[in-house]
């Protein structure tokens, strides 16, 4: 009954509609004028929707009213100060971000929150309101999210990790959010208003891909009623994902987030023999019987080698020079290796024992893992 209470809650907010036809104009209109945009002044200046370099752009009323500017002479909103005490015993708030989707967002922050729970009390908080993965990768699908008088109960998966996520709020885990920007913003914003996460280490945000209205909100509502220690930001090596991951970088200078490091991740790969299979170019013979009886002619045990490939290649300099050219910490690379997605289906640890992950690529994440906090204090 309760899991249906909160669920309701947030369904009822979510019965807008508009016309497709009406949709495809806006949507039109938007990139259109988006493209004026390249010398934004940031949501929480002074001139924003004011400047010369507002006009244009689609957010430009939004910014103007100072919705994103602390107007109250300094003193806190209810929401800030409801915010501020929900985080009050929170030491670090860390976001987990990309421009760019399926570049492992959600299993970086998955790797990083399982790590710090070993020592240290954690909080992950999935606002990916229409792709959440964290029920997924928990191994919490299905969990209930109870409502005391004290508010939301995150669900524990360990007694030092505790996790929330709309996931946790559908009546059907396959049910699509259909939801425009402020609809999604009102939910981040009750997820930080209302989520008794209590005493905590760290506090992880696994935020979706771009720099539009969640990000936005997540960093106001942060900024206004807590605090921001940092984004963790993640690509993988080829253009197509760092041209977007440029962006973020960007995004997080003008809203005034440190950038506490960048992981390139899927970056070659760590792929034990036996998971492959070998065959000619054409397809036609698979030799891969061939191969082994070759390896083991010469005495070399084929269980144990690994394979690594340049599956997406860094064309342009990859994560590492441009945060050569941003001077921005590179944290590391980690390999494209089926154990860490493996955890990710199952919901476990990839540091777990029943892991399938290489110990290359455990060392790889625990390595990078060790260079984010080390950039916190």
């Amino acid at each position: 009954a309760r899991k249906k209470h909160a669920s309701s809650r947030v369904y009822q907010e979510g019965t807008h509609t508009k016309s497709i036809m009406e949709d495809e104009e806006e949507k039109n209109e938007s990139f259109d004028e988006a493209k004026k945009n390249a010398n934004c002044v940031g949501p929480s200046a002074t001139t924003a929707g004011k400047a010369s370099a507002c006009d244009g752009c689609p957010n430009q009323k939004e910014c103007a009213s100072g919705k994103f500017q602390n107007v109250n002479n300094g003193e806190k909103t209810e929401e800030e100060l409801a915010i501020a005490s929900r985080l009050a015993e929170c030491k670090r708030v860390v976001l987990v971000l990309s421009g760019k989707g399926g570049v492992g967002k959600s299993t970086m922050a998955q790797a990083m929150a399982r790590e710090l729970s070993e020592t240290s009390k954690v909080g992950l908080l999935d606002i990916d309101i229409c792709g959440p993965s964290v029920p997924t990768m928990t191994k919490k699908e299905g969990a209930d999210v109870h409502r005391s008088n004290g508010g939301w109960q995150p669900v524990y998966v360990t007694e030092n990790l505790s996790v929330m996520s709309i996931g946790f709020l559908l009546p059907n885990k396959d049910d699509s959010v259909v939801w425009r920007g402020p609809r999604k913003n009102g939910l981040i914003k009750q997820f930080l208003c209302d989520t008794e996460w209590g005493e905590l280490d760290y506090l992880i945000v696994d935020a979706p891909p771009g720099t539009s209205d969640e990000h936005l909100s997540i960093v106001q509502y942060l900024k206004g009623g807590a605090k921001i220690d940092g984004a963790l930001i993640v690509t993988t090596p080829q253009e197509v994902a760092m041209a977007d991951v440029r962006k973020e970088v960007n995004f997080c200078e003008k809203t005034g987030v440190k950038v506490l490091g960048v992981v390139e991740n899927m970056s070659g790969s760590d792929l034990r023999l036996g998971e492959v299979t070998f065959s000619l170019d054409d397809g036609t013979e698979d030799v891969t019987a061939l191969v082994r009886e070759a390896l083991d002619a010469k005495g070399i045990d084929s269980s144990r080698l690994t394979i690594d490939c340049p599956v997406f290649a860094a064309t342009r300099g990859g994560a590492e020079h441009m945060c050569k050219e941003k001077g921005i910490p590179f944290l590391g690379k980690v390999p494209i290796d089926t154990g860490i997605g493996r955890a990710g289906e199952d919901g476990d640890s990839v540091f777990g024992d029943a892991s399938m992950a290489t110990g290359k690529s455990k060392a790889a994440l625990r390595a990078v893992i060790r260079k984010l906090v080390a950039n916190l204090q």
